[in-house]
């Protein structure tokens, strides 16, 4: 049996899981890649191959929708913690924003929870994938 290409590059690379049908997280990753210069992010649907192949490999990672997820170097961060580790790959001034660790783990992870508990009320469903820039093509995991 072959192995899927993302699966060969699951402890190389940093990848940010999110909701493929979140209009925020559609928006976040676009921000993200416009951002990420150095193209030290890759990018994979929670409910695609790559979300499939991490979770058998780390039981540990969320199986619902609702928490952005960082894995790297076979570590997990979910939710806040995701959000500030990710700030924190970017480059400068971007990085500053990884200043969130500053503020205490429970009033980051309720700021969050709230956040993601309205998302698609405020932001809406992405019924449609964009298409990356073919730049940025190679950065996104099934």
């Amino acid at each position: 049996m072959r192995t899927p290409i993302a699966v060969t590059i699951l402890d190389r690379v940093d990848i940010v899981l999110y909701d493929g049908t979140c209009g925020l997280c559609h928006g976040g990753v676009r921000w993200l890649v416009a951002r990420d210069g150095p193209g030290r992010l890759h990018y994979a649907p929670l409910q695609g191959t790559t979300a499939e192949a991490l979770r058998a490999r780390h039981p540990g990672l969320p199986l619902g929708l609702e928490a952005m997820v960082l894995v790297t170097r076979g570590r997990v961060h979910a939710g806040s913690a995701a959000a500030v580790r990710i700030a924190a790959r970017l480059p400068w001034p971007w990085k500053l924003l990884a200043v969130g660790w500053i503020v205490p783990a429970p009033l980051r992870d309720l700021l969050y929870r709230l956040v993601a508990g309205t998302r698609y009320r405020l932001f809406g469903r992405a019924d449609l994938c964009d298409l990356p820039e073919p730049e940025a093509r190679a950065r996104f995991l099934p």
